[in-house]
């Protein structure tokens, strides 16, 4: 059954893995660059998953967040949150239990935010 727009917004709510699992297709679809996702659950309470992807350009970087952002709106009914669009050096797209980032590289490299919050994680999983 087709949505109308009476329906459009009467969606199944999505998981975190549901969502988790779209971010990571429409980068990979949108060929991001060096994807890399950090589970926060336990680490911090701002959200679950952060994924940090890079893109080519600045012109990437910006079409990545916009269909990111019209994916989820479409198949899951999220609305989400966009900082940095403009200049889209480093983009912030919030929907709520998942955070991306997505970076030009060298303003990734600059930042290195894998490093700060995965600290610990090459223990945990050689212990594992």
């Amino acid at each position: 059954m087709a949505d109308t727009p009476e329906t459009a917004g009467a969606r199944t709510p999505a998981t975190v893995e549901d969502l988790h699992a779209a971010v990571l297709r429409s980068l990979d679809d949108d060929q991001a660059v060096e994807v890399v996702s950090i589970p926060l659950a336990g680490k911090s309470s701002i959200a679950d998953h952060m994924v940090i992807a890079s893109g080519r350009s600045t012109r990437q970087v910006a079409s990545m967040a916009n269909k990111l952002a019209d994916r989820l709106k479409q198949d899951y009914g999220k609305l989400v949150r966009i900082e940095g669009l403009p200049t889209a050096d480093w983009v912030l797209i919030d929907a709520d239990d998942v955070i991306v980032h997505l970076f030009r590289p060298e303003v990734r490299s600059f930042y290195n935010l894998e490093r700060m919050w995965a600290f610990g994680d090459e223990k945990a999983a050689a212990a594992g």
